[in-house]
């Protein structure tokens, strides 16, 4: 089995309170409560937010 995904890089986050409320809040709601489901959907919704202001709104 090869474990490529080991090679990619790492990023750490700091998350408040409310962050974490929000998380646990997706997870319990749409994912049976997958707090790492939940993550990457505000993850996904982060990188289309960025990807449409580099394109100037346009999506």
């Amino acid at each position: 089995m090869h474990q490529d995904h080991l090679d990619m890089e790492s990023v750490t986050l700091e998350l408040d309170e409310e962050e974490l409320d929000r998380i646990d809040d997706i997870a319990f709601a749409d994912h049976r409560d997958n707090r790492e489901a939940a993550i990457r959907e505000l993850l996904d919704e982060w990188l289309k937010a960025q990807k449409s202001e580099d394109s100037g709104g346009e999506s």
